[in-house]
């Protein structure tokens, strides 16, 4: 069979503008714009969203107006989604640090050096990881890359951005908005209730001799957060997955808290801290889900992570047998590649490489106090994370970035380093961040691989030149982990100021970043509730013989605050309004896609303009300051009122976008 040779939207003999200064300069105020806004929604709801289309959408409708080539719009979008998978990174890894006191604050002259050093080294690596891979994977057929073919397909479809971006910024004017009005107290943004479930009146059971007590369970429920950001998630990940994730909360909290707490009663009362505020039931309840629940889900997330490594151990075993047999080709002159074909030599990728090296020995030495266990530590980190860049690779190739488990890759770097150093005799505090230094770097470096190869992909598929998107995305990453420590500081600082306690607080739950904590106290430190854990494992096999789509779903919906979990699954029963009004109204595949397209941008809108307003709003507050409230008692309900406005909001403007069934099928913007 023949096989037909890729052209490219841009032919490799078109000279075309690429790099320019205005594509860098346009790209690298995205990826620390939209960097910073996956940062807020993923210390709040653990989750992020990919920053490709936005990127792509903002980037063309600015260069627009200067006329630049598609493959300057290509290179800004290059350029300004990659701060997402560098906040991504982050914000699962760097607040894990403080929730374990492994760093005794997260003050600048203490964590920004570290933070910045941590972020530098595990993005540099991923770009040079992946750049090793790039041939063999972006050209592999079996690899469909649908998102980007779809970031493709919009930059081809340039002459739509002006109205897609118009759609985009209005809508993150109205999340703003709805932001800022629940913090001004127009409206209350969430409310949790106790109620007493299984009370028996006056029975009691008798302890022995005189003592009693009474029968019964409470548990504390909440309504959905009147969050613009957590409704525009749900609807971009679907009913299926909003789902999922929300069962994780109706388990923890209408069946694993109130039994608990059925059996063990008034006892509990002692997890709950003297002077917090919280006595009685509600305390008692809030206890058992911190203390009991978390841990269990911990041995959920654990075993979910295992079944996504092993559902993808064919994916492994090519993407890694392909790097190998790229690396042991012989080296081919740039000179005598078309402009598509060349790539920064495999010579300065290495050198790099043994630079990035050197700096993790002396990170690693330095945060563990230990010679061999930073060389250790240093060692682990380049085969593992090498290793996981390529499984993040692959997985981008099949379900593209929005899906990729970098969490769950992250998970397994962490037990394995742990045990590690738990063997080398390391302990203590420090001991703890030698654990998370090696995690951060590998997750950092695994979820700016993934973004780079769909980059990659792109520009392949547009006519882009290799070694420009790789010099460019060296800037980027660099650029954004300069900057990713302050709304990282501005929101755990600002948290603070607002009462709470920082990363770990129910307004900034970092869950991801709290499970790592977590898992790097209870291996190294020896105080882990493994009883816990191993029921949530029990748990997590459980959900694979019942064939759950999504075991490490379910187990952080457990982990996340079930008003978060509810909002995300409010959006995605929205999501499914829409897709059965337009199926019963008869419309094609074309008008379907449209109706997709538009809403996937109108929830991102509400997304962005949330997220931005939230990191006002948390800068305020780090000024000790904070926002005018009008009302003193805000009602839930006027909330509920908005959450019902949104929601037509998200049914209404997609379906207007419909067209005719006559109009050839658009590109599809989510796969």
């Amino acid at each position: 069979m023949s096989q037909r040779k890729h052209q490219p939207f841009v032919p490799e003999n078109m000279e075309m503008t690429e790099f320019t200064v205005r594509a860098v300069l346009v790209g690298l105020v995205l990826t620390i714009v939209l960097g910073a806004a996956n940062a807020y929604l993923g210390l709040r709801a653990g989750i992020t969203i990919a920053a490709t289309y936005p990127a792509a959408v903002i980037g063309m409708a600015v260069l627009r107006a200067f006329k630049a080539s598609v493959l300057e719009e290509n290179l800004a979008r290059t350029a300004g989604s990659i701060g997402e998978s560098v906040a991504a990174g982050a914000i699962f890894t760097i607040p894990a640090f403080v929730i374990s006191k492994a760093w005794a604050s997260f003050n600048p002259a203490e964590a920004y050096w570290k933070s910045t050093v941590l972020m530098i080294t595990g993005s540099i690596l991923g770009v040079l990881f992946v750049s090793l891979m790039r041939r063999v994977m972006v050209e592999d057929p079996e690899l469909p890359f649908p998102e980007s073919v779809a970031a493709a397909e919009i930059h081809k479809a340039g002459q739509r951005a002006g109205e897609s971006a118009k759609l985009l910024g209005w809508n993150m004017v109205l999340g703003g908005a709805i932001y800022l009005l629940g913090a001004m107290k127009l409206f209350v943004v969430n409310h949790e209730f106790t109620t007493k479930i299984g009370e028996l009146g006056k029975s009691v059971v008798k302890l022995g001799g005189d003592r009693a007590i009474p029968v019964g369970a409470a548990s504390k429920f909440a309504g959905p957060d009147i969050s613009p950001a957590y409704v525009g998630v749900g609807y971009i990940i679907g009913p299926k997955l909003a789902a999922l994730n929300f069962a994780g909360g109706v388990l923890a909290w209408g069946l694993m808290v109130p039994l608990l707490l059925f059996f063990m009663g008034p006892s509990l009362q002692q997890f709950v801290p003297p002077g917090s505020g919280d006595e009685g039931w509600a305390g008692m309840a809030t206890a058992v889900w911190r203390y009991i629940v978390r841990p269990i889900a911990v041995g959920g997330m654990l075993v979910g992570a295992a079944n996504t490594l092993f559902k993808m151990r064919k994916s492994i075993a090519g993407g890694l047998g392909r790097a190998f047999q790229e690396l042991g080709g012989e080296a081919v002159s740039q000179d005598k590649l078309s402009r598509t074909e060349r790539y920064m030599s495999a010579k300065v990728v290495f050198a790099l490489i043994a630079v990035m090296f050197v700096v993790m020995l002396v990170l690693y030495v330095s945060l563990s106090g230990d010679l061999l266990v930073g060389v250790v530590a240093a060692v682990v980190m380049l085969v593992v994370g090498f290793f996981f860049a390529t499984v993040s690779g692959s997985l981008v190739g099949l379900i593209g970035s929005t899906n990729n488990p970098i969490s769950g890759l992250t998970l397994s770097t962490l037990i394995i380093a742990a045990l590690l150093m738990v063997s080398l005799g390391a302990a203590g505090a420090s001991g703890v961040a030698t654990v998370l230094g090696v995690a951060t770097v590998v997750c950092v470096s695994s979820a700016v691989a993934g973004e780079l190869l769909q980059d990659f992909k792109a520009g392949y598929i547009l006519g882009g030149t290799p070694r420009t998107i790789q010099i460019v995305e060296l800037v980027a990453v660099v650029a954004a982990s300069l900057v990713m420590y302050f709304p990282l500081l501005v929101l755990h600082q600002g948290n603070i100021n607002a009462g709470g306690t920082g990363f770990g607080d129910p307004k900034l739950s970092a869950p991801q970043a709290g499970l790592m904590a977590l898992l790097a106290q209870g291996i190294v430190g020896g105080d882990m509730p493994w009883p816990l854990v191993v029921v949530g494992i029990m748990m997590g096999i459980g959900m694979i013989m019942a064939q759950v789509r999504s075991p490490m779903l379910v187990a952080v919906g457990m982990y996340l605050p079930l008003g978060t979990t509810f909002a995300i699954f409010a959006g995605g029963v929205i999501r499914w309004i829409t897709d059965m009004r337009a199926a019963r109204a008869g419309m094609n595949e074309g008008q379907r896609i449209r109706i997709e397209n538009a809403g996937v941008l109108t929830a991102s809108g509400l997304i962005a303009g949330e997220a931005l307003m939230g990191l006002v709003d948390a800068t305020v507050r780090f000024f000790e300051r904070s926002l005018p409230e009008f009302l003193a008692s805000p009602s839930y309900a006027a909330g509920l009122a908005v959450l019902a406005g949104m929601a037509v909001l998200l049914i209404v403007v997609p379906m207007r976008y419909a067209g005719s069934p006559d109009e050839p099928p658009p590109p599809q913007a989510m796969m």
